[in-house]
């Protein structure tokens, strides 16, 4: 086989493999995502049920009595103890099933309990669905959201009786019954299916009465009416051997809704529902051709079972610097590729840099807008992440220089991202910090609540006013959303807190050098920022000059303002990439580099994200904005897997530019899309769903989403802690800074 036959096998493979791996993504993803949350609909509904059923007869005992005696009687326990059993297993499992607390001795009670209801009293196939779902509860126990799960863990280590083999014995039924009740739980809903199309309906009162008796206790035969005939012999010709059972049972969830759409009452529509969903999320357990189908896969593309797909050794050297959105997309991008991938960056985390400002304004905490990078690539077995601070790059012997390592590469990819500048007067920097770090963040934090408790101990009116003068210098989208939050906060945020003054006699001043705020927007949108924060009571001074800021204050356009708390959110400059390499720059430090986004002169040596100066949208430079990172990050991978796999190379790199936005407080926002411009309130809900889907970790969405609606319901903010000692300075000083947040258009 010659060298380029091995390379387009490995291609092809490769290309299946992904394919592959994208299913099982897909699988996992939904079990951890969807599968909470069908679980919790799950208990309920069955808790529901059950808790009513007990308070009717526990409010009615007389009529509990004649049921435990005459309806459904158990023949080896008297009435009246069957009937505190019975009111005791509703009730009390119904909390319990709730809480998701004990749930399997519950489940299993319930179990008992819908099996007697089902043959001493009546048969409906609803107590077949309670039966097989309270089953799935014995061998599976409660999903994530459950108390069981949060205390398995500390059960197991404790001196409680019996804790340790109580908790071994439930992880031996998840581990190994639960895949044969999912065998059971699929050949009973194939069985249900072949019985309601040979039983029809209309011999439902003739000769196959009889049989249809027989079958109705123990197949939910009646509801299964609702599938077409042909449908239903399809799925369970599949359901019966294991294959393709997530399928046929999405196809059997589609029915039922259709089902219920021409029937609007429910009926037994939703037990279908519930378990069918089971069935699609967890797949057709063992002796299944699915399951046979997946295993083969495993031995043909180990990467699906977590192993190296191929050896690593001897393969090309990819050092990736910097894990902002160009770091990390392009070290994603290269997860199959057959490279070996180093990613280095100063910090353990991935850090969301558009929502620093809600950190900084008590919003947020830290945690909601970081993730850590190593979770991020813990199943890239060809990606190494590695703590450090590159200090240079030795070209000529192609070596990252971190600390006293040396880290070879054969690609190199600069995605070190940007810092603040103060145009030459450095000087400024401790009083006036910008953000670009969770350290930073923190820091002007506790300058903003550290200035409202010493404006409240003060007794000195000159004193409070300067405390509670807060001073924004730079009108970009940065500066914009700072003062807008700064504003609400003082505004809404503390109210009836301090009792020497109303927190909502602050001063909040934006300065802009420029004719407008929002520079980059359309003038109309700016006129609509300006207004909004008018509103909020932000004082805007445009075409105002900084000429000096110190502990005291700032001198804006030859006026004093005192000011002890200013605040820096006036530009950037690129890391000392540019230096490292010798290579030439602009004036706010970017690399120049070529149409595939690599370094004049070093062909295998790339740069995106803040790093780069790419004129590559429509001629002009691309924006510091995360889409623009994330773009040049996957473009710079295809580049190199193109190389590494003998393929041609893209095309030249071109920036797709989406829109950009900006926030300005409580259901204000713009958004500009170039064809069509937003305000107000949809553009404040657009941008809060664009910012949500840019964070990193489905934890760090909902945790947000949770305290933008709890904020949003209460004015409450839930971290305003005012924590560190704060940097040795004349007065107070401070970090960093951050870019500013645009749409598709969300910032680093």
């Amino acid at each position: 086989m010659t060298m380029t036959e091995s390379i387009l096998k490995a291609r092809h493979g490769d290309r299946a493999a992904a394919f592959m791996e994208l299913i099982g993504d897909t699988i996992r993803i939904s079990e951890r995502t969807i599968g909470p949350v069908v679980d919790l609909i799950i208990r309920f509904t069955l808790a529901q049920i059950f808790f009513v059923s007990g308070i009717l007869k526990f409010a009615e005992w007389s009529t509990a009595l004649y049921l435990a005696a005459n309806e459904y009687p158990v023949s080896w326990m008297s009435p009246v103890t069957a009937a505190y059993l019975g009111v005791s297993i509703e009730l009390i499992g119904a909390v319990l099933l709730v809480l998701g607390l004990a749930t399997r001795f519950a489940a299993f009670a319930m179990l008992v309990l819908a099996l007697v209801i089902q043959f001493n009293y009546r048969m409906f196939d609803a107590h077949l669905f309670w039966a097989a779902l309270f089953g799935w509860y014995v061998v599976r126990g409660a999903g994530p959201i459950s108390l069981d799960r949060v205390l398995a863990h500390g059960l197991g280590d404790t001196a409680l009786p019996f804790a340790a083999a109580g908790v071994r014995a439930t992880r031996w039924l998840t581990r190994y019954a639960a895949p044969f009740y999912q065998l059971v739980l699929r050949l009973w809903i194939a069985a249900t299916l072949f019985a309601a199309v040979l039983l029809p309906a209309a011999d439902l009162d003739g000769a196959m009465a009889g049989m249809m008796h027989f079958f109705g206790a123990l197949l939910p035969v009646k509801s299964a009416l609702i599938f077409p005939r042909l449908a239903a012999l399809g799925c369970a010709a599949l359901l019966v051997p294991g294959f393709a059972v997530r399928l046929a049972a999405l196809l059997l969830l589609g029915l039922t809704l259709s089902a219920h759409m021409v029937s609007p009452e429910w009926s037994d529509d939703l037990y279908w529902l519930l378990v069918l969903a089971l069935a699609a999320l967890h797949g057709p357990g063992v002796l299944s051709i699915d399951e046979l189908i997946v295993r083969k896969l495993k031995k043909v593309f180990p990467q699906l079972d977590g192993k190296p797909a191929f050896s690593l050794e001897g393969l090309p050297r990819v050092v990736i610097v910097g894990a902002g959105f160009g770091g990390l997309t392009c070290a994603a991008k290269l997860r199959s590729a057959r490279v070996q991938v180093t990613l280095v960056d100063r910090h353990n985390y991935h850090l969301f840099q558009p929502l620093l400002y809600q950190v900084a304004t008590a919003a947020l905490s830290p945690g909601d807008i970081a993730s850590p990078v190593r979770g991020l690539f813990r199943d890239s077995f060809n990606t190494r992440v590695l703590l450090g601070l590159v200090t240079g790059v030795d070209t000529q012997r192609q070596e990252v220089i971190v600390g006293a390592q040396r880290l070879s590469y054969d690609y190199l990819v600069l995605a070190c991202g940007a810092t603040h500048s103060y145009f030459g007067r450095d000087e400024w920097e401790p009083f006036a910090p910008g953000l670009k770090r969770v350290e930073d963040a923190t820091e002007v934090r506790r300058r903003l609540l550290t200035a409202f408790e010493r404006a409240e101990a003060t007794g000195d009116e000159q004193e409070r006013k300067s405390l509670l003068t807060f001073l924004i210098v730079g009108g970009g989208p940065t500066g914009v959303e700072l003062a807008g939050a700064i504003g609400e906060l003082a505004r809404y945020g503390m109210d009836k807190e301090f009792r020497n003054f109303d927190p909502a006699s602050a001063r909040v001043i934006l300065v802009q050098s420029g004719p407008r705020i929002l520079p980059t927007f359309p003038e109309v949108l700016s006129e609509n920022a300006k207004r909004s924060l008018e509103k909020l009571g932000i004082e805007v001074l445009l075409g105002s000059k900084v000429e000096q800021i110190d502990a005291q204050g700032v001198m804006v356009s030859g006026q004093r303002i005192a000011s002890r708390t200013v605040l820096w959110a006036a530009g950037v400059i690129a890391s000392p990439a540019a230096k490292w390499l010798g290579a030439e720059a602009d004036n706010a430090g970017r690399l120049k580099v070529g149409a595939d986004l690599s370094v004049a002169g070093l062909a295998n040596v790339f740069a995106v994200g803040d790093t780069a100066l790419a004129n590559a949208w429509a001629g002009k430079p691309v924006p510091g904005l995360a889409p623009a990172a994330k773009q040049g990050g996957e473009y710079v991978a295809k580049v190199i897997r193109a190389r590494i796999e003998g393929r041609a190379t893209p095309g030249v790199f071109v920036y797709r530019h989406l829109g950009s936005l900006a926030t300005i407080g409580r259901k204000a926002a713009v958004v500009d899309f170039g064809f069509v411009k937003v305000t107000g309130a949809l553009a404040w809900w657009f941008w809060g769903l664009v910012h949500v889907g840019f964070l990193v970790g489905l934890r760090n969405r909902i945790s947000v989403m949770f305290d933008w609606f709890w904020a949003y319901l209460t004015f409450q903010s839930g971290t305003r802690l005012i924590t560190g000692e704060g940097r040795a300075a004349p007065v107070e000083e401070g970090p960093d800074e951050s870019a500013a947040p645009t749409l598709h258009a969300v910032r680093r």
